[in-house]
């Protein structure tokens, strides 16, 4: 059940058995997570809400468009899956091929635990034959993703420790001491699975060790790749967990760790979970995950829920980006003005938007505010929904207003239909996409986040240059931004990118 060491392709080597015809009727039905996607399908590439000729369209999603492109490929190798009902095919041969060292290991990820870690666990135990246990307490997200997929939560190792204080310890998603559990023995270690960099605190062991490591996105991409690779198929439950774990750890296949590895793995796991919104089950995770605000950078909230819509009329072409996060706080958004603001245009830039919305829902007050990155989002704003403008003209109060496919998009479809255009004529942008730095993963950050490092706009002293802007310019935003930021750099004789 090899698989082949060049660009993934799904294909596996081994002549296929006969397909189920269960298997077959799921393909047609769930289209690797894209059924929802295709059923609404619009035009090149868009999904439309609606069924009159007033009916929205967005584009789709990264991840709704990397299921449809791997389905087929997708549906070959669960076609080469024994059924879930049939332990005919799992040869026992294969077993040979497993590390006999982790049979029987407890299955532990790092401190500050994310989804990765635990729903990593969870695929490694059931996959190598041993226990998920916790390094800590699990968030919110990981919370939505045992409870979506019906899994007991797993326990926590120092609980298991003092049962079996000799248990052998596979480490996942880590190899550093300084993310380790201290109630692990190092001693104990008889594995490490994992995705990051070797630097420095990487653990040392007195023995050889069993070490899988490889540059994904996701430990859990590594997993369901093994369980692939042996003809494994893993319980729907189990997918389910790896699916959800993969779609956090590389932003919805949005992050720049996102490799095609991660994209087949997420089209797989889709089918063999039966998943027909992909987008759905996506946007669910982060409104779950964004329960815990204080731990999100500022690119997760400009990022994590975002969806973009195509326009093409007199007067504008182009598109207009939306991102939302629900709270129910929107305070702790609104206190986070000075970095929300530039991660927004930078996005912009970098997406290549027109016009780049974040709306912060109060969803116990079920009120709402928007964020508002330049001059032609404040004239489009201003035109579609007229609210109090506050904090320099960077935030509008929507009021009521609270739902992104009835409230938001509709009304700014039927604006930039009416004959809105962008103000003044403003030429492109000709800030070089280096200066806006690279979003990086700190390895050293517990929670997982990405972040952007170097970018010319962290200079210290750019507050209020975003709200400036949006009073309108002659040139293009980013162009004003980056020269503010070179003042700064010149005035400090030091350009940090």
């Amino acid at each position: 059940g090899e698989q082949s060491s060049s660009a993934p392709t799904g294909r596996l080597r081994r002549t296929p058995p006969t397909t189920h015809p269960t298997m077959q009727d799921n393909q047609r039905n769930y289209h690797a997570g894209g059924a929802e996607a295709l059923r609404l399908a619009a035009g090149e590439g868009g999904k439309k809400y609606g069924d009159d000729d007033h009916g929205i369209v967005r584009k789709r999603t990264e991840v709704e468009n990397v299921v449809l492109e791997q389905e087929e490929a997708a549906g070959r190798v669960v076609g080469l899956l024994p059924a879930e009902d049939d332990d005919r095919e799992a040869l026992p041969d294969v077993d040979m091929f497993l590390p006999k060292q982790l049979q029987g290991a407890l299955f532990v990820g790092h401190l500050v635990t994310d989804l990765d870690s635990v729903g990593g666990a969870i695929g490694a135990a059931e996959l190598y034959g041993g226990t998920a246990v916790l390094a800590s307490e699990i968030n919110s997200e990981t919370e939505f993703a045992l409870e979506k997929w019906g899994v007991e939560k797993p326990r926590t190792v120092e609980e298991v420790l003092k049962e079996n204080p000799d248990a052998d310890i596979c480490l996942v998603d880590h190899q550093q001491t300084s993310q380790m559990n201290p109630n692990i023995n190092m001693d104990n270690v008889v594995g490490v699975i994992d995705h990051h960099a070797l630097q420095s605190k990487t653990i040392i062991t007195d023995k050889p060790i069993y070490i899988d490591i490889r540059p994904w996105g996701s430990m859990s991409t590594i997993i369901a790749h093994t369980f692939l690779t042996h003809r494994r198929r893993p319980p729907v439950k189990v997918a389910g967990m790896l699916l959800c774990a993969i779609l956090s750890d590389t932003l919805n296949l949005q992050g720049p760790t996102t490799t095609q590895w991660d994209r087949v793995m997420v089209a797989v796991l889709a089918e063999l979970c039966k998943v027909q919104d992909i987008q759905l089950l996506a946007s669910q995770q982060f409104k779950a995950k964004s329960r815990e605000l204080a731990h999100l950078s500022s690119v997760g909230l400009v990022n994590g829920d975002q969806k973009s819509f195509s326009f093409s009329v007199p007067g504008f072409t182009g598109e207009v980006g939306f991102a939302v996060v629900e709270t129910t706080d929107d305070d702790i958004i609104l206190d986070r003005l000075e970095e929300l603001l530039p991660e927004m245009v930078a996005c912009k830039k970098e997406k290549g938007y027109k016009c780049l919305f974040l709306a912060v829902v109060n969803i116990v007050k079920l009120r709402s505010k928007l964020l508002i990155c330049g001059p032609a989002e404040l004239s489009l704003a201003q035109e579609a929904f007229g609210g109090e403008l506050l904090e320099g003209d960077t935030v509008m109060d929507l009021g009521g207003r609270v739902s992104r496919k009835k409230d938001y998009i509709p009304v700014i479809t039927k604006v930039i239909k009416g004959g809105w255009t962008p103000p003044l004529k403003r030429g492109p942008s000709t800030v070089n996409l280096n200066l806006l730095g690279a979003l990086e993963k700190d390895p050293n950050d517990p929670y997982g986040n990405f972040s952007r490092r170097g970018s010319i706009f962290q200079k210290a002293n750019l507050r209020g240059s975003v709200r400036n802007l949006v009073h309108g310019s002659s040139k293009n935003d980013l162009v004003d931004l980056a020269e503010m930021a070179s003042h700064a750099e010149e005035e400090d004789e030091a350009l940090m990118i």
